[in-house]
């Protein structure tokens, strides 16, 4: 068995998995667990041979648990690389490949603050506020390794906009974070739904340039407290 690779579940004990059939196996005494973080190191280590990959599901999302492997195996693959990691090439390239994402990177921010704008489309006398809440939900949404909507790219960045300024309304202007939510199968989608389109009808107010009080307007109230928070950082 240790000779085909395999993608599995964390087992019951330290040293067992659990394969998709229910099956728990032990794993050989001669191998380690690779840890999730070194993307390369991980990407050789599966390349050279059989492994087996745990990877353990909570809610919707899938998380890596790391990667079994021959000891020795991953002891010489480590090796290697790290002797290639400390040459002056190595070092170049990588700063060259950082400064790139992080042009790519800010070209998206870019981009995904005027996707935000303009799903918002507020009136003329709202200018400002709307400025002010693009700049709240991208400083939320864009961040490298977030897991928001606005860092996928399976939707279009017009679907992400939306989607991210409903979420940020979400939890900024109305009392999700503090309602008991019943554990039943669609509750909590229920409940977003219902949210969101108290969050469409806020929005469309200040589309069409409706008169507002700030004393007492949900948004006018999140957007001071989020400029609160971010002075006193």
């Amino acid at each position: 068995m240790p000779q085909e690779t395999r993608i599995v579940a964390p087992g019951p004990s330290d040293r067992s998995v659990r394969t998709a059939d229910d099956l728990v196996l032990q794993v050989p005494t001669d191998w380690e667990l690779l840890p999730p973080g070194d993307a390369a190191l991980t990407r050789r280590v599966k390349a050279a041979g059989p492994t087996w990959t745990v990877q353990e599901k909570k809610g919707r999302k899938m998380f890596s648990r790391g990667v079994w492997a021959p000891a020795d195996r991953i002891a010489a693959i480590r090796f290697k690389l790290e002797a290639e990691r400390s040459t002056h090439a190595y070092a170049k390239r990588r700063a060259a490949d950082s400064a790139r994402r992080d042009r790519k990177h800010a070209v998206y921010v870019e981009d995904f603050r005027a996707a935000v704008v303009k799903f918002l489309d507020f009136d003329s006398r709202y200018t400002g506020m709307a400025d002010q809440l693009a700049d709240a939900v991208t400083k939320h949404a864009t961040p490298v390794g977030s897991g928001t909507v606005a860092r996928t790219q399976r939707i279009p960045i017009e679907q992400r906009a939306e989607s991210a300024v409903i979420a940020w309304l979400r939890h900024q202007t109305t009392a999700y974070e503090n309602m008991q939510i019943p554990r039943v199968k669609g509750k909590r989608r229920e409940v977003r739904r219902i949210l969101a389109e108290e969050s469409r009808r806020l929005l469309e107010a200040y589309r069409k340039g409706q008169p507002s009080d700030a004393a007492s307007c949900p948004l006018q109230l999140a957007l001071t407290q989020s400029d609160l928070k971010e002075n006193s950082t």
